[in-house]
């Protein structure tokens, strides 16, 4: 470790018994990469679904994107976990973006229907590399800001999305329309070079010294997520998960015919309700990013998971009284700050929960129930909603957060392991971050 690095976290040691993360000058610089780079996913999560309607004029080739995204997940976690715990996880990040803003590079030659292959095989190769991203990073963040501190790391990660969304949704659709798909490509390489310089400027940190136990034999025969699945202190979060991905594939499918023919609003109504969803998640990761290290992990996810379900099935019922627009865009405002609380909660309770050394492995296997989940519930929406309709497939998808939180109500208690330090590890000076 360089003596800079050591001077930096050697400071930043005694003020990570509380308080925010932001705190921890480490931490700011991969708050920084995570807004840059996902205003950069942005730009491009709306443009590529766009472009790939304009080359097939059909929802159907949309979906097919929608979908491809969900394989690497799947078919990468044991990999994936592998990978991540034996590596640094610094150089796993830096390498992952690095890989991101290549594969964009295809995209400049894209021009008509017959290019149509070449997107698709950019979206399987930008979901491929961001499968390992998300687990390094997730695996790094204790390291860097300590378990006192991890819920507002988590909670301040989670609002680059949000923040992401405002600057980089817009924009995404205005540089389509000037400057074309090699415009908005360019500009997403610029956002992932730019990310991966400020996660290259991490601090170098010592790795933590560890016996060899049965769980990280376990991890390097293959079966570390397996384990992770498993394992009831980090299965039953995943499971949750599962449940709540279910009902996000539904909402992806429906909330457009949702809008549109349940409450009779136009595609403005949709852009408009679809946005004020950051509303409510920008307030809560803030307020979570200064307070989270106060406030009681298991509590707060019980909270986020109990009032997301709840949220949601009125959002849904109350169209049987009104379809007052305004009604709607206050509901879906105040939707997005319960699930912060339980993606922030949730992350943070598998972090605390994760074997040693298995941190990849836990979040590979969160990755592949995610899109397991979502993909069940995009296929589902896609299927049913011509024969069953839009309101009773709403109805199960407030159900699905209903079943979550009530199976966090009854095992998350059980199972939820107490923060504790590991013997070898101080906050901002020890792990595998690089």
């Amino acid at each position: 470790m360089s003596a800079g690095a050591g001077t930096e976290t050697a400071k930043g040691t005694d003020r990570l018994r509380g308080g925010s993360a932001m705190a921890v000058p480490a931490f700011r610089r991969l708050w920084i990469a995570g807004v840059v780079s996902d205003a950069g996913d942005w730009l491009m999560f709306i443009a590529l679904p766009l472009v790939v309607l304009q080359l097939t004029g059909s929802a159907f080739g949309t979906s097919i994107a929608f979908l491809l995204e969900l394989a690497p997940p799947v078919l990468l976690a044991p990999l994936v976990g592998r990978l991540v715990d034996r590596l640094p996880g610094r150089g796993v990040m830096v390498a992952a973006l690095l890989a991101q803003a290549g594969s964009l590079l295809p995209l400049l030659a894209v021009h008509d229907r017959s290019d149509l292959p070449v997107v698709y095989g950019v979206i399987v190769a930008q979901a491929t590399f961001a499968t390992v991203f998300e687990p390094a990073k997730n695996a790094v963040l204790p390291t860097l800001v300590g378990p006192e501190r991890i819920v507002s790391a988590n909670a301040l990660v989670g609002l680059n999305n949000d923040l992401g969304r405002i600057v980089g949704g817009p924009l995404g659709g205005v540089l389509l329309a000037f400057a074309g798909l090699g415009g908005v490509a360019a500009a997403d390489i610029a956002t992932y070079l730019v990310a991966a310089a400020f996660v290259a400027s991490l601090p170098g940190q010592r790795a933590a010294r560890r016996t060899e136990g049965a769980g990280d034999v376990t991890a390097r025969r293959g079966g570390g997520v397996l384990r992770a699945l498993r394992d009831p202190a980090t299965g039953v979060p995943i499971a949750i998960v599962v449940l709540a991905a279910v009902a996000q594939g539904l909402f992806l499918v429906l909330f457009v015919f949702f809008v549109t023919d349940v409450l009779g609003g136009d595609e403005a109504d949709v852009g408009v309700l679809r946005g004020v969803q950051a509303v409510g998640a920008i307030a809560a990761g803030a307020a979570l990013g200064v307070l989270g290290a106060r406030l009681d992990v298991l509590r707060l996810t019980l909270v986020g998971v109990l009032a997301f379900a709840a949220v949601t099935a009125v959002t849904w019922n109350v169209s049987f009284l009104t379809h007052a627009l305004p009604l709607y865009a206050v509901l879906f405002g105040v939707i997005g700050a319960p699930a912060v609380l339980m993606g922030a909660g949730l992350t943070s309770l598998l972090q605390r929960a994760a074997p040693g050394g298995q941190l990849g492995s836990v979040f590979a296997a969160l990755g592949l129930g995610q899109a397991l989940g979502q993909a069940v519930g995009i296929l589902a929406g896609g299927v049913l909603q011509d024969v069953v309709g839009t309101l009773p497939l709403m109805e199960l998808q407030a159900g699905c957060y209903a079943a979550a939180a009530l199976l966090a109500l009854v095992l998350l208690p059980r199972t939820a392991r107490p923060i504790s330090h590991a013997p070898d590890e101080e906050p901002g000076v020890s792990g595998p971050v690089g």
